[in-house]
């Protein structure tokens, strides 16, 4: 017996889209049959994304977008909707990280991760959710209204680790903030989740892996590997899927065990 879940006819919003796990989820989702907005700042690099999709026989839009700015989320989901259609799935994935003792924290650095992990996150989320609510309540019997939201939150937000404090209380607000959308707008067929995941070979850190750090924390891991941006597609695509309607306010750790 095989399972396929089918995307054709929907509209993802993916933001983070121009490298690592954002251009990973906006080719999973494309190949599942959504059509697919890629949102991020590096216009170029989703361009080049687009192109990839479409050559794969996949439909992909490409729009700017700066989740600290709440003019630049209003008009980046306008326009989206616009090119697109409604918006029936968002991946909320803009995310970025420092890293220092929390003594060396400066305002700039708390801010900086906070802007876009926990403000920008939420913001993308209520702009997204107000068409979602909107178009629900003046829906027809018996059509489809529900919506996707799948927050990207981290493991580093289950459970504190060094040298980024942070990060883990910006993505610890992510989760909580996932629970708070699901008990609000379940009633309108949204469902919203958290994807947790843990340590991910993607091209900001995979320098790191080769050093001397790197190697030491690989070691430390339960299984002694980093995932792979693939890696995350299964549960991705389960939160997504028209099926998983009875899937809202969950917190999944996809972490290879990381956090037991």
């Amino acid at each position: 017996m095989s399972y396929s879940i089918d995307l054709a006819g929907r509209v993802a919003l993916v933001t983070g889209a121009s490298s690592g796990l954002g251009a990973q989820f906006a080719r999973t989702l494309a190949s599942a049959g959504a059509g697919v907005v890629l949102a991020a700042r590096r216009i170029e690099r989703l361009k080049t994304l687009r192109a990839e999709i479409e050559a794969a026989g996949g439909d992909a839009h490409v729009v700017e977008l700066d989740v600290t700015d709440p003019d630049s989320i209003k008009a980046a989901v306008a326009h989206a909707e616009t090119e697109m259609g409604t918006i029936d799935i968002l991946v909320n994935n803009s995310g970025v990280s420092t890293t220092q003792k929390l003594v060396d924290v400066t305002p700039d650095d708390y801010d900086y991760v906070m802007d876009t992990n926990t403000r920008g996150a939420f913001f993308v989320a209520q702009e997204v959710g107000k068409r979602m609510i909107a178009r629900s309540r003046g829906a027809a019997p018996g059509t489809f209204t529900g919506g996707r939201i799948v927050n990207v939150a981290s493991m580093a937000g289950l459970r504190a680790l060094g040298q980024i404090g942070v990060y883990c209380m910006s993505k610890a607000a992510v989760i909580h903030m996932t629970r708070a959308m699901a008990l609000e707008w379940g009633r309108y067929g949204i469902n919203v989740n958290a994807i947790c995941p843990g340590y991910i070979d993607t091209e900001i850190n995979h320098h790191h892996w080769q050093t001397e750090a790197g190697q030491k924390l690989v070691n430390m891991l339960p299984r002694k590997r980093v995932g792979k941006p693939q890696d995350l597609d299964a549960v991705l695509m389960m939160l997504c899927a028209n099926e998983s309607h009875f899937v809202n306010g969950a917190v999944i750790a996809a972490d290879d065990g990381f956090g037991v």
